[in-house]
């Protein structure tokens, strides 16, 4: 009986303990080091993964064209390059570098991907094969087959930084970070697409509702991949859209939610949607902002940060392809 009391007494005063919950500062900060992950898309930037264009690009063979799709690849081997131009390495490494020194300049960490790259030559795009929510990570289960086995040394690295992964997106999941994004602390978008199906979705929801948010899912229209190519937060309550690449509906949600928008226009080169906040109203984007678009974020005190990124685009992504943030300061 004795014995029994003690243990009942050892318990009271130090089982089990459900609160705080996991991603609350306190506990992230104690049991992981960090404050890892992301409620939001614009909050300062403290820490971000990143990979420099290298040796995988070696795969690519310019005497593989294919007519059909105006490009190059190979089918058995299952890669195509995304134009028809092969911009040269070390161009797009020199712009690649230029972008890491801008975001150091503001202060942030930039940590390269780590473990075994292979022949995928889309690893340089770190926001697909990885994203951040609350707390940490949800690996990606990326669609094509050119880019699937990326997720392996994006989880090499986030474990060794010691980052907590939420989930890994399995079974017959498909969906890339690209098509992920934050418009509040309460609430993501998510664009359904030929690389985000349903089942991909249900998993990412999962997690988010039960760390209150509500997740919106838009389809995105005919062969569109991501809706980072036409929605970006830029500040607390304003984001940067190309509008006829998005779903009135969600337009409309927007407004509801109290999002003001600037729309690009047709004199605006479209990548500078894919650009990112460093923090609220400070953003980097490609060049190609026209006089018109540029009067419109002066006019909302945004600050541009602008890095050549052409030849970056050539492979198929942008400034906010190529950063997968880590850690961002809350905003609310």
């Amino acid at each position: 009986m004795a014995a029994d009391h003690l243990y009942q007494q050892t318990v009271k005063m130090f089982g089990s303990q459900a609160e705080p919950a996991f991603e609350t500062a306190r506990e992230l900060e104690t049991t992981w080091g960090r404050r890892w992950g992301c409620d939001n898309d614009v909050g300062q930037l403290r820490s971000v993964l990143m990979h420099r264009p290298g040796a995988e690009f070696d795969v690519i063979d310019p005497t593989k064209r294919i007519e059909s799709i105006g490009s190059f690849g190979d089918l058995q081997a299952g890669w195509y390059f995304q134009s028809d131009t092969i911009p040269d390495l070390a161009d797009m490494q020199r712009q690649h570098d230029a972008l890491v020194r801008t975001l150091q300049d503001e202060g942030v960490e930039v940590i390269m991907l780590e473990g075994q790259i292979g022949d995928r030559f889309k690893s340089c795009y770190t926001r697909d094969s990885s994203f951040t929510v609350k707390g940490g990570a949800i690996v990606c289960r990326m669609a094509p087959r050119m880019r699937r086995g990326e997720e392996r040394p994006v989880t090499q690295t986030l474990a060794s930084l010691g980052m907590p992964i939420l989930r890994t997106v399995h079974g017959t999941g498909l969906i890339e970070g690209g098509s992920f994004a934050w418009i509040n602390s309460q609430h993501a978008v998510v664009g359904r697409s030929i690389r985000v199906n349903d089942e991909g979705i249900a998993q990412v929801a999962e997690i988010l509702t039960r760390q209150g948010v509500e997740l919106h899912v838009v389809d995105l229209s005919g062969y569109s991949i991501h809706i980072d190519g036409a929605f970006v937060m830029i500040d607390v309550d304003l984001a940067l859209i190309n509008a006829p690449q998005l779903p009135y509906r969600f337009l409309e949600q927007l407004k509801s939610l109290k999002v003001r928008t600037i729309e690009i226009t047709s004199e605006d080169d479209e990548w500078i949607v894919n650009g990112l906040a460093v923090r609220p109203g400070r953003v980097i984007m490609p060049c190609g902002v026209s006089g018109r678009t540029r009067d419109e974020l002066a006019r909302n005190k945004i600050d541009v940060l602008e890095v050549a990124y052409d030849k970056m685009h050539h492979n198929g992504g942008g400034i906010h392809c190529s950063i997968c943030p880590l850690i961002r300061d809350p905003v609310n």
